[in-house]
Formats: structure tokens, C-alpha cells, sequence
């Protein structure tokens, strides 16, 4: 028994849309729990060649809907909109935050550590507790994350991470 292209590509593209759904509503609402992020970057990619494999199995069915106004419309719409999206200015107050974050990012410990209202012995030691060196606190969040093969973001979190009150 042969497989079909149908036979997989639709399911492809229905899985990865219901996660892609999911991740994307999430997103919108600015849940930021586990892997949602990632996943919904990365099986992005997967959705796309579902649904290009779908379109490719079902071409003689596809063809038909550029006869008729209202597919044409929708489809044109998908259209107009992707290009706004990626053509259209940001707007006078674009969001800060990736700013923000080189910012942190590229900041030595010092600067970091009065940001977060802890001195920079204490963030040190914190630091050190989760097995990551700091040689001088004159470095940035980049050159302490180089040097210990870790990822900037992985540093930061555990600077801003607070100890609960009270535990």
C-alpha cells in the first residue's frame, strides 16, 4: 500500500496549525510559561511545508478557488495583509523592550546590580551558587554569559530572580 501525498500533508498541516493556534493565542495574551516561544517559531516552519505539500496535493482543487470572487478575496486579503506586516513603519513608539535588553545585556554587573536593588556581592554569590564564575564585577551580563558558556538571558534570570519573602 502506497502512501499519499494527502495522506500526510494534511495532517501535517492540521497538527501544526492546532499548535501553532494554541502558541499563538498564548503569545497574544503574553503568556511566556515553558517553550511556547520556540516551539511556535520553529514549527512555524513545519506548518509551512504542511500546508505547501497540502496545496500541492490538492492542486486541482486549489486552482479552482482563483475562479471564484470570494476565494480571490480572502486570498487577496492573506496577501495585503503579509505585506503590510512586513512593509508597514513600526510607528512612532515602537516597543522598547529589545532595546531594553542590549541594554541589560551589554551593562557591567555593577549597573545591573542597582537596577535590581541588590549589591553586586550578593548577585556575585548568587551567581557562583548556580555554578557561574564572575572575575571581576567591572564585566557585562555578555562578557560573564561568554565566559561561562551560557547565554545572556540565562545570566539575567538569574540576577532577577527574586528569593521569595517569607520561605
Amino acid at each position: 500500500m502506497s502512501i499519499s501525498l494527502k495522506s500526510w500533508a494534511t495532517p501535517l498541516a492540521t497538527a501544526t496549525f492546532v499548535i501553532l493556534a494554541v502558541t499563538g493565542t498564548l503569545m497574544f495574551f503574553k503568556v511566556e510559561a515553558g517553550f511556547i516561544k520556540p516551539v511556535h517559531e520553529w514549527l512555524s516552519w513545519a506548518m509551512s511545508a504542511g500546508v505547501i505539500l497540502h496545496i500541492i496535493a490538492n492542486w486541482k482543487s486549489f486552482t479552482g478557488y482563483f475562479a471564484r470572487k470570494p476565494a480571490l478575496a480572502i486570498i487577496g486579503t492573506g496577501l495585503v495583509v503579509t505585506l503590510f506586516a512586513i512593509f508597514a513603519p513600526a510607528g512612532k513608539n515602537p516597543n522598547p523592550r529589545k532595546n531594553m535588553m542590549k541594554a541589560l545585556e551589554t551593562a557591567k554587573l555593577e549597573a545591573v546590580a542597582a537596577v535590581v536593588d541588590q549589591s553586586t556581592t550578593t548577585i556575585i554569590e548568587k551567581l557562583g551558587s548556580k555554578g557561574i564564575t564572575v572575575n571581576k564585577p567591572s564585566l557585562s551580563i555578555r562578557e560573564i554569559a561568554s565566559s561561562n558558556n551560557k547565554e545572556e538571558m540565562e545570566v539575567l534570570a538569574l540576577i532577577f530572580d527574586q528569593p521569595s519573602k517569607g520561605h
